[in-house]
């Protein structure tokens, strides 16, 4: 598979699952970048700083629930609140080890959020969302 999308963000404080998820997502080549950032802070620092005048904007982020610093739920209320120019491009996906129904829930009424998976993510699961959300 050519990659089909430019940036894919990872925000996870997880080492060991940051590592898994990017070998998946590097296996299905289905990318030019990967960034992993490990908090919201982090993610939403990376989202607000401006590289050659162009913010990052990746075409689809992965984002944990349960995080130091800024948990996922926090990242998405600052997260409605940035510039059009310094959003994701399509896709947000929360990808979790929560088996909390509530926390399915929450996510399915936050605009903006287009799934929730359960972790580890999957050749199969990634093929699923670029199915679904970036092939034609």
């Amino acid at each position: 598979m050519n990659p089909l999308l430019k940036t894919v963000l990872l925000v996870d404080d997880d080492e060991a699952t940051n590592f898994i998820h990017k070998m998946v997502i590097k296996n299905m080549n289905c990318t030019e970048n990967i960034v992993i950032k490990e908090n919201g802070i982090e993610a939403l620092d990376y989202l607000t700083t401006a590289v050659d005048g162009k913010y990052p904007q990746p075409d689809l982020i992965f984002l944990d629930i349960n995080m130091p610093a800024m948990d996922g739920w926090e990242f998405l209320e600052e997260y409605k609140d940035l510039d059009e120019n310094q959003l994701a491009k399509t896709v947000i996906v929360m990808l979790t080890t929560s088996l909390n129904p509530d926390d399915k829930n929450r996510a399915q009424e936050i605009n903006g959020i287009t799934g929730f998976m359960s972790k580890p993510l999957t050749e199969e699961l990634l093929e699923e969302l670029l199915s679904k959300y970036f092939v034609a």
